[in-house]
Order: C-alpha cells, then structure tokens, then sequence
C-alpha cells in the first residue's frame, strides 16, 4: 500500500520562514493549523485549536516540544496534541516533513 497516494503532501513554506519557538499559520476553511518551530529546528503542526477553550495556539509560547495556551495556560505537546497531566485534552495533530528545509503538510 502506498501511503504517499493517501496523503497529498502541500508545501507550506521554509524551515526558516517559522520563528524559532514559535509558529506560522496556515489559514483554511476548516480550522487553521499552526506550524510549530522548536529550538532544534524540529517542526510539529497542530489545529490552531486548544482542547480547552479554543484558544489559538498559534499565539502561545513554544518551550521544549511543548506550547503554551496563551488563554489559560494549557500545555500542550507538540508530537501528540496531548494536554499535559493535569489537563486532559488532545488537539488535532497534522502529518508535517521537512526535506531539503521545506516544509511539507498533510491536510488530508
């Protein structure tokens, strides 16, 4: 089975076009995702949707591979979409690569 057929792969712009420890938004009908940069240029993309209260997780604080919810302070992990303990949630995660410092996402 060919899983490069199932998932159409959209180039969303340079590694270097995302501020480290933080993230760009790629804007859709339904929903924007985020794209995260980590400080070891590691990059993750979310539904720019906190599990709590929606909050845009675009504009949260990126520390490890983890981002902060700038509403309520949810921590959310960036390989997962998992909230952490405490919290419990989980937001959409998205397939992203990265090859020759493009960025690559799945939308499907």
């Amino acid at each position: 089975m060919n899983m490069q057929a199932e998932q159409p792969w959209v180039r969303i712009c340079t590694v270097e076009d995302i501020p480290q420890l933080g993230s760009r938004l790629v804007e859709r009908a339904s929903g924007n995702v985020a794209v995260f940069r980590t400080a070891s240029d590691t990059v993750f993309a979310l539904l720019d949707r906190c599990p709590h209260k929606a909050g845009p997780l675009s504009q949260g604080i990126v520390h490890g591979e983890t981002v902060t919810c700038p509403l309520h302070s949810w921590n959310i992990d960036l390989a997962s979409g998992e909230a952490k303990a405490p919290d419990v949630g989980c937001a959409r995660r998205f397939p992203v690569k990265v090859v020759d410092g493009e960025v690559f996402l799945s939308l499907s």
